[in-house]
């Protein structure tokens, strides 16, 4: 699995990149040559939803996503377990249902794009997709690979 992370940190990484270039070339450009660049807006904010959602399967296999574990924590180790699995099932349904509902959204709104720069739409919610089916597949690899540990899968 260490192969393909590293294709999607790469990918999220340049994604971060455009991200902060696309603004940076909007103020140089209004102020140094009084023009403004059409679109930019709408690409920064196509990059950030692809970003927040390719990523979202690299911040739950690294363990970085938010986890109130203090409850979790103090309880005996049986119910923790139990819970633990609730939690994990519960994950890999919620992430299996919003990538449906992105998928459906695919579907009905293949045809149409942004105003500006024309991106098609179903590369947004795509995105979506695959960052959730993704996700889930995280949840789920970490719920049967983890015994009784502080970085169980959580959400």
């Amino acid at each position: 699995m260490r192969y393909p992370r590293k294709w999607l940190e790469i990918f999220c990484a340049l994604l971060l990149a455009g991200m902060i270039l696309v603004p940076f070339l909007q103020v140089l450009s209004r102020d140094l040559l009084g023009t403004s660049i059409p679109g930019s807006g709408e690409l920064t904010r196509f990059l950030l939803i692809c970003l927040v959602f390719s990523s979202y399967p690299l911040v739950i296999a690294s363990g970085e996503n938010i986890q109130m574990s203090e409850l979790r924590d103090s309880l005996p180790v049986m119910s923790r377990r139990w819970l633990n699995r609730l939690i994990m099932a519960a994950s890999i349904i919620i992430c299996l249902f919003v990538a449906y509902s992105a998928a459906t959204t695919v579907q009905t709104n293949f045809n149409r794009a942004t105003p500006v720069l024309k991106i098609p739409y179903w590369i947004f919610f795509g995105t979506t997709v695959l960052g959730l089916l993704g996700a889930a597949l995280v949840h789920l690899l970490q719920g049967a690979s983890t015994t009784d540990n502080k970085s169980d899968s959580g959400v």
